[in-house]
């Protein structure tokens, strides 16, 4: 037995080297030919309209509007640049999610395929040229509520505003409850946070610092009927950048009556203005009557907090964290946070000789992003696995996110500090929950090998499907 865990830990590291020497030689798929002229009203207005509007547009988020032929126009080469390095930082969208490993479908992927992304380069090595205007697709149409992606709540609480003043020091505490007008109990489908501040958005005074356009850096909250003193439910993590949640609509999140809105740990930073800013919550409620059939979601929390040692002037430096799952679960988002020197972390499940990777997605610490997975690929994983997370670290003077390179990191709140979670969802399963949904999937795949279900190939189909194994 000793000898058959060395050989399986050996095998786990021999895999991880090979994905860190991978991500550090920078091997990119080989560009995509593109046949014929390339055009803005054709070929590059859908790719902005699906995946760049929904900040680049009037009073968007983004510091310029890409609608207009007449607006994108002087960016073109910027686009070309931001929208062909990679899963990195500063890639745009920004959506890190590594193409060449793991699972790769997920919900409200933004991201560019290596055709638009080769589309977008001849298009802007061409001059840009504007083409056909009668090509373009139809103006999308943006209202206030177009930034809710969960669409149009059902409940909005706003938090008390703040100001925060230019160049002040980060700050950590608690906040003023806030009741959320609901009589009833109900199960919440969706949640989305939103900052709403006065920082215009052709500002250009912020500073190079965690969301230059924001001051809210993260508000870890829950919500409890007595406004404190035990919270009933726990939420999702509000972090800058990040998108909205969508919990399985078998496992619907329980909002009481009377609850209120709270929080003891909210981190503010100065973005270089006086800044007023207030939280909006909304969250879309599933219909009344709603009963759920799995356990409501929770995070993992799957991190290491206690022994982060982190070099100066040194990249490709490596974090790790286990966790043992104690019941079969359905793992429905990877969600990677770190601070500043984090450029990277990937998402394992080891379970006896079977080690996979789920997810690989590089991290930049002004736009944290989560990543849910299709319903169809959302990994099942059976009681007793271990799930391993590989951080990767770049505290040198090549990532522009570190104040100074030369300081050695250990674990804190602040950015000048270091975390290391994984603050993804899931949903615990019976076993005959867990038999069914992976018989579901085996129905549904054609791959022998199906990534993130290790006893899927084991499962027995039932006769009548005329799929027995």
């Amino acid at each position: 037995m000793v000898v058959g865990r060395q050989f399986r830990f050996g095998v786990a590291l021999l895999l991880m080297a090979i994905v860190g020497v991978t991500s550090r030689s920078g091997l990119t798929a080989a560009p995509q030919a593109v046949a014929g002229d390339v055009t803005f009203s054709r070929d590059i207005a859908p790719i902005l309209q699906r995946s760049c509007q929904n900040c680049h547009r009037p009073n968007g988020v983004a510091p310029m509007s890409l609608v207009t032929y007449e607006e994108v126009r002087p960016y073109a080469r910027a686009i070309k640049q931001r929208t062909s390095i990679g899963p990195h930082r500063g890639v745009m969208p920004p959506w890190y999610i590594e193409k060449n490993i793991g699972i790769q479908k997920y919900k409200n992927d933004p991201s560019l395929s290596d055709v638009e992304i080769a589309k977008v380069g001849k298009w802007a090595d061409a001059g840009a040229p504007q083409g056909n205007p009668a090509d373009m697709p139809p103006a999308r149409s943006f209202d206030d509520q177009s930034t809710w992606a969960i669409g149009t709540p059902d409940i909005v609480v706003s938090t008390k505003e703040i100001v925060v003043k230019a160049n002040t020091p980060d700050w950590w505490g608690e906040i003023e409850s806030v009741p959320i007008p609901i009589t009833e109990d109900r199960y919440v489908s969706a949640l989305q946070i939103r900052e709403v501040n006065d920082v215009p958005s052709s500002d250009g005074s912020g500073r190079a610092t965690v969301g230059g356009r924001y001051v809210f850096h993260h508000m870890i909250w829950g919500t409890d009927q007595g406004g404190g003193g035990g919270t009933n439910t726990p939420w999702p993590v509000h972090e800058v950048g990040r998108g909205a949640d969508f919990f399985p609509p078998e496992a619907g999140r329980l909002l009481k009556a009377g609850e209120k809105i709270v929080s003891n740990s909210i981190h503010l930073h100065s973005n270089g203005r006086d800044t007023k800013a207030h939280l909006e919550i909304g969250f879309k409620l599933l219909p009344k009557g709603y009963t759920p059939t799995l356990r409501p979601s929770q995070s993992r929390s799957l991190g290491n907090g206690l022994d982060i040692s982190i070099r100066p002037n040194e990249a490709n430096q490596q974090l790790h964290a286990y966790t043992v799952l104690q019941d079969n679960t359905k793992i429905t988002s990877f969600e990677p946070h770190l601070h500043a020197p984090g450029s990277r972390m990937c998402l394992e499940a080891i379970w006896g000789i079977n080690i996979q990777t789920l997810s690989c997605s590089g991290y930049d610490h002004n736009w944290v992003r989560g990543y849910d997975y299709a319903d169809d690929v959302a990994p099942l994983l059976p009681k007793g696995t271990i799930l391993h997370i590989t951080g990767y670290m770049d505290n040198s003077p090549a990532n522009r996110n570190i104040p100074d390179p030369r300081n050695w990191q250990g674990s804190g709140n602040r950015s000048v500090a270091n975390m290391f979670i994984d603050l993804g969802q899931g949903v615990a399963l019976s076993d005959e929950q867990f038999q069914a949904e992976m018989i579901k999937r085996r129905q549904a795949s054609k791959e022998d090998v199906i990534i993130g279900c290790p006893l899927c190939n084991t499962v027995q189909i039932p006769q009548s499907t005329g799929n027995q194994q």
